[in-house]
């Protein structure tokens, strides 16, 4: 696990989700606040954010927070002042006041059925640093114009809007039933970055669940 470690100066402000803090200096005052209004919120909680962002602002001199994942992970940040990302939902954790966090909808049908991140995710923009969060180790790869990566499914983390992104078939029938990956993989073609994380949130249930006690005593 990671921790975005922020040092915030005088009439400096940090977002981040609802229940993200791990630590905060004393003199550090955190909010809850329904940035945007109610409209925006609800957007937020469809996309796997929270209705509420916390502002956290240092009082009385500079002050520092943390914040961390929910998952054993990498903490990616990223300058959307270069341009929007289009982010896995759940996947933002926090960033500068002056980045927008809003729903963004998979463009077909196909992608939303078969690529693992269901029709909703998230897309950030504005100006600043948001901070993303995801399971597993992250490799950021930069594209060239129709250069392609295919990417098992949910594992495509994040990706600017530059990047196209499509579903694609995994290969023949005994691939696609047997290479352990289904029917289809994500298709990301540049130019742009994309960024893949070597573990989903799934792989990792799926890996514990042997592990869990049962009730059964025998």
């Amino acid at each position: 696990m990671q921790f975005v470690n922020v040092e915030l100066n005088p009439n400096e402000q940090l977002n981040s989700v609802a229940g993200a803090m791990a630590y905060m200096t004393g003199n550090m005052r955190m909010e809850a606040v329904m940035e945007g209004g109610l409209m925006s919120g609800l957007k937020r909680t469809l996309s796997g954010s929270s209705l509420f962002l916390v502002k956290y602002s240092p009082q009385g001199g500079s002050g520092v927070v943390g914040l961390g994942g929910k998952v054993p992970g990498k903490i990616l940040d990223i300058d959307v002042s270069k341009g929007g990302w289009i982010v896995q939902k759940t996947g933002y954790l926090g960033s500068e006041p002056s980045v927008k966090l809003d729903m963004a909808f998979q463009k077909k049908l196909t992608s939303a059925f078969f690529g693992g991140e269901g029709f909703i995710l998230q897309k950030i923009s504005g100006q600043g640093i948001a901070f993303v969060a995801a399971c597993g180790d992250l490799n950021v790869v930069e594209l060239r114009p129709g250069e392609q990566y295919k990417v098992s499914t949910a594992n495509a983390v994040a990706w600017e809007e530059s990047v196209s992104y499509d579903i694609a078939a995994a290969g023949g029938i005994k691939t696609s039933l047997f290479g352990g990956e289904g029917l289809f993989v994500t298709t990301l073609t540049g130019p742009g970055k994309i960024v893949i994380q070597s573990m989903t949130l799934q792989d990792l249930a799926t890996a514990l669940i042997p592990y869990l006690p049962t009730n059964n005593r025998d």
